[in-house]
């Protein structure tokens, strides 16, 4: 073989491995397209309540949206909530995330992550931040809170973290931190087996009867009167108090009703915060607007069917009970808690 034959070949081979290399790197010429069975979707959902759960619940979401799209989905449930950020930003073509606000206010400063909707739970396109305390304690105010262990699940939720974390500072407070597990449930445990003095997590209103009485700011918790016969309910799936057990609780107390069946007997709420924007499913920043076009018409119909209940709507997923179109200037205000406290994706927690 002469010098130029051998040449004409070695630049071939190179050529050939470069291909075959940006090719296997999902970059090249040759790389499937997004959606496909080799290049699927992923579908992020950070850890708050119990990874089987949300594993099984998103798989029945995943399942009816490829069936309305054709596209492929991965359902993906990272460590923490600042992975999930994380992997949004590292994969910004194929990631969807149903991300709260807090999440969401970091993701988009930090690359442009982009929302879509927000959760809307029995009529609230709002939430807010819960501080629990033993029921039989003489906590009475939050500056009693000074010094005791704060519970809490994941240094990356809004309400279970950042805003009470202001919610101290602005009342000049500082507790010992309790890291739990990552998820309201775990924290709501904590305080219900003594391993912290209070604990923060989500709050939604509980549902009460025609005629009944109604939640309030002042009065977030379930009325006194019907503390006592608080209970799941037969099958469990639910917890019930009042006489005819007819106000149900929504708050992360009912996400442990099985494992402390008597959690509102043993805590109490002692306030709640201002209101804070639901949490949001959002787009990667480069994610092709065909695509989501199709998923985001998919996913309203998706809304309006029965194994909605199965998936994001199950109370032991996220709750949602519909979802509504979200615009970015919505999150101005968590954007604003960002800046106040100098919050970083590395520093959270911290």
């Amino acid at each position: 073989m002469n010098k130029r034959s051998l040449f004409v070949l070695l630049t071939l081979i190179v050529t050939v491995s470069m291909m075959l290399s940006a090719c296997g790197s999902g970059g090249g010429l040759f790389a499937p397209e997004i959606g496909s069975p080799e290049h699927p979707i992923k579908v992020l959902f950070v850890p708050s309540v119990d990874a089987a759960v949300i594993v099984t619940g998103g798989e029945v979401m995943a399942n009816a949206l490829k069936e309305a799209t054709g596209l492929n989905f991965e359902v993906v449930v990272p460590t923490s909530y600042a992975a999930t950020i994380e992997e949004m930003c590292a994969s910004p073509t194929d990631t969807m995330g149903f991300i709260p606000g807090l999440g969401y206010a970091l993701a988009s400063q930090l690359c442009g992550v982009d929302v879509a909707f927000k959760a809307v739970r029995f009529g609230h396109s709002v939430y807010w931040a819960q501080i629990l305390v033993p029921r039989d304690s003489d906590i009475d105010s939050i500056e009693d809170l000074d010094g005791l262990k704060w519970g809490f699940g994941d240094p990356g939720s809004t309400s279970g973290y950042m805003v009470p974390l202001i919610m101290f500072q602005e009342a000049g407070i500082t507790p010992v931190l309790v890291e739990t597990g990552g998820s309201h449930n775990g924290a709501a445990l904590a305080l219900y087996n003594g391993s912290v003095d209070f604990a923060t997590t989500f709050y939604s209103p509980y549902l009460a009867p025609e005629g009944g009485i109604e939640w309030s700011r002042e009065n977030p918790d379930i009325p006194d009167e019907f503390v006592e016969s608080c209970a799941p309910n037969a099958d469990g799936s639910r917890l019930f108090c009042g006489p005819n057990a007819d106000y149900r609780v929504l708050d992360a107390r009912a996400g442990v009703r099985t494992e402390a069946p008597d959690i509102i007997q043993k805590t109490r709420i002692l306030m709640i915060s201002g209101d804070i924007p639901n949490d949001t499913l959002s787009f990667g920043p480069e994610f092709p607007a065909d695509l989501r076009a199709q998923i985001e018409e998919a996913l309203l119909a998706f809304a309006e069917t029965e194994a909605w209940n199965e998936s994001l709507g199950n109370q032991d997923f996220y709750g949602w009970t519909g979802i509504d179109p979200a615009t970015d200037a919505e999150y101005d205000i968590v954007r604003q808690m960002v800046e106040a406290t100098g919050l970083t994706l590395e520093g959270l927690g911290q």
